[in-house]
């Protein structure tokens, strides 16, 4: 019974050989899935967008200890600078004089108009 050239024990071992090889691909295949899934997490959680019960039980399924790599964990939190960012804006607008912002803006705004007028016989 020999296939390919191989004897019924060197068949088995080949047969036995790949299940154990497929087996590593799928457990590595679903950590990879689940490292995926807890990341789509932490950005809807950044986010505050819905929940995904699919991710949730992808997580599950490989047993809570997924780790994101530390690339895209700094990835994900490197924009939380930004409600800082914008609180320091709000209250620089709050502290600037409007009518003196509304003037400003009305200058840019004729000062664009003009330039278009020059260029543009239409207008």
């Amino acid at each position: 019974m020999a296939r390919d050239g191989m004897s019924r024990e060197e068949y088995e071992e080949y047969q036995k050989q790949m299940v154990e090889e497929k087996m590593e691909r799928d457990a590595e295949f679903a950590t990879k899935k689940a490292e995926r899934a807890c990341l789509r997490t932490c950005l809807r959680d950044k986010y505050r967008l819905p929940k995904s019960e699919q991710d949730e039980i992808m997580i599950q399924q490989a047993g809570d200890d997924v780790d994101v790599p530390e690339e895209l964990i700094k990835m994900v939190d490197g924009d939380a600078p930004q409600e800082e960012d914008k609180t320091s804006m709000m209250e620089n607008l709050q502290s600037m004089d409007m009518e003196q912002l509304k003037e400003k803006a009305q200058a840019t705004f004729v000062e664009m108009k003009s330039k278009a007028e020059e260029k543009c016989t239409i207008m």
